[in-house]
């Protein structure tokens, strides 16, 4: 039979790849109609055979490969199913058909994966059960980025892939890296095709909000010649895009208490409250950085002078910023693989991707904070002048309005760029007909290099009044700008008039990070008859550089010169946030592409020169791997169980030298440091066939989470004071860090009950030591370089200083009815649920960096549900896809501790709908028709947990529409 025939001499890897059985000698297959025949022999050995199969098991084995978008689910379930990890997978639907515009797009749809930050015009985080720390390889290989530990998977181009894996447990022959899990990304080799293969794509995505067509082109060329000297291929895969988008956000600022109408000696009516007010005995008068802020009850009271005072949370600042950016990626892969028989073979590769990013933010900014203009008023009068409002049962404001604000507007251009090489030479030998070896070198070599550069502008004058609603509609503000009745007569000019505004501070900084790293593998299989089927070793060594330099400067305010008389300094906006927000839709900043084409003559204007890169740290990571594990088989009541046990031993030494800066502008120290690390790190899966279509798998795993290199690093960036709070801050690392350690237990169920459909469930559990966590204590040090008064700074370090833990469950479902009627059949559905729970004990700490007490936190970037779900149609020549995911709102991260408002910084919950359509007009030409961010979604961030009262900001993010053609011959 054809099944019992395929499942005698071929066998499925890690990768679901079919392959021959090692020491069958009379396979002859073809390495590339082997490699192509993977979806094909997937559903022979998964399906029931048929009595026509039968009858026809002597003739040749017809090789079909399966496309579209069924045929793409079929081969992801079956690199899932024959697996012994616990792992996804995304395949192209056809060579060079990735489904979306880039990986991470692609992932959302993944089980138990959520994405976020849809800014920029894509999608570009991505967590697998919640956690953000993941490995990222291209074809098993770790990549980085310059002076990073990882890559960003939107810079791979999807047109490049083959097939993306999904890792959430590891085997002791993978890196131990990644304690969410790792992403290996898979190119084509010439041998995946069966002799010449040429393959070209051209698509226009127009974005919406900036109303551009961006162009994306691939070409991908292949063949293979049969030679004296054995079987040769070569193949070269090119990609470019460009990408033009504009984001757009407005944001309500941080909290502070400021008095009442009726204030304590010695404030007057809505004053703000300084932590350090003169003639206040208490100072400072309250805490910054509270978990929870400050009470927020109406009614709540400070003591001012041993009075118990009632007071105000109020926003500093209402501010919007409307960033237009540019962005193109070049790739390009070569392969070249060389068979000499049939017992060998050679592979080298060459993988570059590279990064341009040009951006111009407009950002109008409006403190909200002063109260100038109520001295001298009664508390009535006072009253009325500001119109405050509160939300109902707090003292926190709703709305207000304000006279005389200080307004500044501020244009910068950021650029970025990044080259990023990798060269791989590796072979495979069949040693004998029971042992292998396998062996590779690889190099590569990053460069990330990046500058800002930024002036503002002031209103003179203020002869204006700001009328502020912080919560306006659903968490979004409304602000507008009208003529001050107090200084009536004062022609106040439009938002927009440069004539409005003098030039202010300028701002010039620049970096620049390098990484580079060998890595020598070797791998021996020996396989065995008996329980143990084979054994596996290997070693692995990697020598990392990384290097980091930056230079930054800033200087108040370029001889205040009015903008209107400097031709071509000033740029003007228009049509902000598309009427979604009732704000100033256009107003005047600096042209961001003038001041940085022209930088020497406006650092003149400010009396400073170019700085050159001061070095930051380098570091000089050595990094010794060692594995053993076996693979077993043996039958348990009739079933197969089957799976893998072993160790990976990992040693760790960095060599670091940083170069610390003493105060802001000042000279910097050089100091050296050092550390070594080694783990022993034990895994085991088991997979047990309970019957021919239901399977059960156990793991127990543990993996590392390495410290990234800029947290290693103990230079001190120290910050001056610009918000009136008292004191500077400053940030830096801390050389002592040790990587966080987690245990992994996983248990699943699934059943592949028909074709191209599967239905299964995974139970989770992490348990996680050492994350590292900010400390923050008080430090003097220099007020700046040019004033050497002590200061004070809040210095902030990250330290191993918190545990957490990690639980949950996921399902997921592909299926493809088979007996639909005509008019259904095709139809499809692909969807998952994730439900997680998360926890992590974080030390609090008083201004000195003493701990006072500990406190449960949730993981930050966990949603405690997600979920997606896609509505799939494929028959003859037309496929269509639209999805749908979710994922509930989450603890994003922590807000400076400078404020009175909770600490806490959550996202609200975040979807996406996206289409996707194709069509074959003829063999060769196919078209394509997509869309992203359909229902034109608004990302919002609130404080604590009340996002009514807490509201923070709103983005709005362009929709893209695309359109395409593919010739493939």
């Amino acid at each position: 039979m054809i099944k019992k025939y395929l499942e005698g001499l071929l066998c499925f890897d890690r990768e679901g790849v079919l392959k021959p059985r090692q020491g069958e000698k009379k396979l002859m297959f073809k390495r590339s109609v082997l490699s192509s025949a993977v979806s094909m022999a997937i559903v022979l050995v998964s399906q029931p055979v048929t009595a026509a199969q039968q009858d026809n098991q002597e003739t040749a084995v017809e090789i079909i490969e399966v496309k579209g978008i069924r045929g793409s689910l079929n081969k992801a379930l079956g690199v899932k199913r024959h697996n012994e990890q616990i792992v996804d997978a995304i395949v192209a639907e056809d060579i060079g058909k990735f489904p979306d515009n880039n990986v991470v797009e692609s992932l959302q749809r993944v089980t138990g994966v959520q994405v976020t930050n849809r800014a920029s015009g894509e999608i570009s985080a991505v967590s697998i059960r919640g956690l953000s720390d993941i490995t990222t390889t291209v074809n098993g290989r770790n990549i980085f980025t310059a002076s990073g530990t990882a890559v960003a998977l939107q810079d791979i181009p999807a047109s490049l892939l083959k097939q993306v894996d999904v890792y959430k447990t590891r085997s002791a022959s993978q890196i131990e890296s990644g304690i969410a899990g790792s992403i290996d990304v898979k190119t084509h080799r010439p041998f995946d095709f069966d002799g010449a293969k040429f393959i070209a794509n051209a698509r226009g995505i127009y974005t919406e909000q900036n109303e551009e067509i961006n162009p994306t082109f691939s070409a991908l060329a292949s063949n293979n010649w049969e030679l004296d000297a054995g079987q040769f291929g070569a193949l070269v895969n090119v990609s470019y895009s460009r990408m033009r988008y504009r984001d757009q956000s407005v944001t309500a600022g941080a909290m502070l208490p400021f008095m009442t109408e009726n204030p304590t000696a010695p404030f007057t009516p809505y004053e703000r409250i300084f932590l350090d007010k003169p003639g206040v005995a208490e100072n400072p008068i309250w805490q910054p950085g509270l978990l929870a802020g400050l009470p927020s009850n109406q009614g709540a009271t400070l003591d001012i002078n041993g009075v118990a005072t009632p007071y105000l949370l109020s926003r500093d600042a209402i501010f919007q910023s409307d960033y237009n950016g540019e962005r193109e990626r070049p790739a390009a892969n070569i392969s070249l693989q060389f068979a000499p028989n049939e017992k060998s073979e050679y592979v080298f590769e060459s993988f570059y991707n590279g990064f341009r990013n040009e951006g111009f933010n407009s950002l109008l900014f409006s403190f909200a904070d002063w109260w100038g203009g109520y001295a001298g008023m009664t508390p009535a009068q006072a009253a009325a002048a500001a119109n405050v409002q509160l939300h109902p049962g707090t003292n926190i404001v709703k709305s207000r309005s304000v006279n005389d604000p200080w307004v500044f507007t501020s244009g910068d251009l950021s650029t970025g760029k990044t080259d990023s090489y990798l060269h791989a030479l590796g072979g495979q030998w069949e040693l004998s007909d029971y042992m292998t070896l396998k062996s590779e070198l690889v190099y590569q070599d990053s460069e990330y290099t990046s500058d800002f550069f930024a002036m503002r502008f002031v209103r003179p004058g203020n002869n204006y009044k700001l009328n502020v609603d912080f919560n306006e509609n659903g968490g979004i503000p409304g602000f507008n700008f009208e003529d001050n009745p107090a200084t009536a007569g004062v022609d106040e000019s439009s938002m927009a008039d440069p004539s409005a505004y003098l030039t202010d501070s300028m701002y010039d900084n620049a970096n620049k990070d390098e990484g580079d790293a060998v890595t020598f593998t070797s791998d021996l299989t020996y396989r065995l008859d008996g329980f143990f089927t084979t054994v596996e070793t290997g070693i692995r060594y990697d020598k990392r550089g990384a290097t980091t330099a930056f230079s930054r400067q800033d200087r108040c305010c370029g001889g205040a010169v009015n903008v209107g008389t400097i031709d071509g300094l000033a740029s003007i906006n228009s049509g902000f946030m598309d009427g979604e927000a009732n704000v100033p839709t256009s107003w005047a900043v600096a042209n961001g592409y003038s001041i940085r084409n022209n930088a020497d003559e406006f650092r003149a204007l400010y009396g400073l020169n170019k700085l050159d890169l001061q070095r930051s740290f380098d570091i000089d990571a050595t990094t010794l791997s060692l594995y053993l594990q076996g693979k077993f088989e043996t039958d348990v009541a009739g079933r197969a169980l089957n799976g893998e046990i072993g160790a990976r031993y990992t040693g760790i030494d960095t060599d670091s030298t940083f170069y610390q800066e003493t105060a802001p502008g000042m000279a910097q120290n050089t100091t050296a440091g050092e550390s070594k690390t080694r783990k022993i790190l034990p895994s085991l899966t088991a997979r047990y066939q309970l019957t021919d279509d239901l399977q059960a798998r156990l793991a127990y795993t543990e993996t590392l989470r390495y410290p990234a290199f800029g947290d290693l690093n103990p230079l001190i960036i120290y910050n001056e004071d610009v918000t009136g709070i008292g004191y500077g801050t400053a940030g830096g690392g801390n050389p002592d860090l040790k990587p966080t350690e987690s245990k992994n237990y996983d248990l699943s169920l699934e059943w592949y009950f028909a074709e191209a459909s599967s239905l299964y469930g995974t139970l989770f559990r992490r348990d996680i030591d050492g994350f590292v966590v900010g400390f923050r204590r008080s430090v003097t040090a220099p007020k700046s370089a040019t004033d050497p008064t002590p200061y004070k700074f809040v210095l902030t370090q990250p330290y191993n200083a918190s545990n957490g833990e990690l639980s949950g469950a996921e399902i997921g479902l592909v299926w493809f009815p088979d007996y639909l009627p005509e008019a259904l059949d095709g139809f499809g559905v692909q969807a998952s649920y994730t439900r997680l729970s998360s926890q992590q004990t974080t030390p609090d700490t008083n201004s000195e960096g003493e701990i006072t007490g500990y406190r449960d936190t949730d993981l930050f970037g966990v949603s405690d549900s997600s979920y997606s779900v896609v509505l799939a149609y494929d028959k003859n020549d037309l496929g269509m896809r639209l999805s749908y995911s979710w994922r509930e709102g989450f603890l994003a991260n922590y807000e400076a501790a400078l404020f009175a408002n909770p600490l806490e910084m959550r996202r609200k919950s975040e979807a996406s709908m996206d289409f996707q359509l194709s069509y074959k007009l003829t063999e060769q030409f196919e078209i394509t028709l997509d869309g992203t961010n359909l229902t034109n979604e608004l990302y919002q961030s609130y404080y604590g947990n009340d996002a009514t009262t807490g509201n923070f900001g709103t983005a709005l993010y362009s929709r893209t529409f695309a359109l395409g053609v593919r010739y493939s011959m």
